[in-house]
């Protein structure tokens, strides 16, 4: 915390890692991994469902139907995305057996966050096509996003900036710790 000699309330706010998503650089991407048939190699999620260096690619779980990874640009700390493995589009695309592993990993996702951020809240949804706003309109996707009490402050509505207050790698390592253990076992 940074402080003013003219203004002690004054606070810094250090957020580096938001600068390439603030200023539209685009940051290096891993090396691209070969994509099983039927994926689409430029997909992030598709590439993050067989990536052997899951921490470079800010992924969570690999399952056979399902496939969590962090959000680059997250909307607040502790935004995941979850997307059945297979590079579909469209709801009604999704096998039985992915529309039950993406939901049952959503529940298991919220009771995480809940858990180990004391997440108060979580906002939870779909952009479906590009007009939706989806950004990555081929491979469908739930935005998971924890909130808190509170965690609407002055910052988003004065000066078009949000705060998040943690590394994408210091959530990855808390998350990456406790998503695989079996339920009901805590570290």
């Amino acid at each position: 915390m940074g402080e003013n000699p003219t203004n002690p309330r004054y606070e810094v706010i250090w957020a580096p890692w938001r600068l390439a998503y603030v200023t539209g650089q685009k940051e290096p991407e891993p090396e691209a991994v070969p994509v099983p048939p039927g994926a689409d190699p430029r997909c992030f999620l598709c590439q993050g469902a067989v990536a052997r260096d899951r921490k470079a690619r800010l992924v969570l779980h690999q399952g056979q139907y399902v496939v969590v990874v962090l959000n680059r640009y997250p909307y607040n700390n502790g935004h995941l995305l979850v997307a059945p493995r297979r590079h579909v589009a469209r709801l009604d695309q999704l096998t039985d057996q992915e529309h039950l592993a993406c939901q049952q990993m959503l529940a298991r996702l919220v009771s995480l966050l809940e858990r180990l951020m004391r997440a108060e809240g979580f906002n939870l949804g779909l952009n479906l096509g590009r007009v939706a706003g989806a950004g990555l309109p081929g491979h469908l996707h739930w935005h998971l996003v924890p909130r808190w009490h509170g965690d609407t402050n002055f910052m988003p509505a004065l000066a078009a900036v949000r705060v998040i207050p943690q590394s994408l790698e210091a959530l990855w390592e808390l998350l990456d710790q406790h998503l695989d253990q079996p339920r009901g076992q805590s570290s």
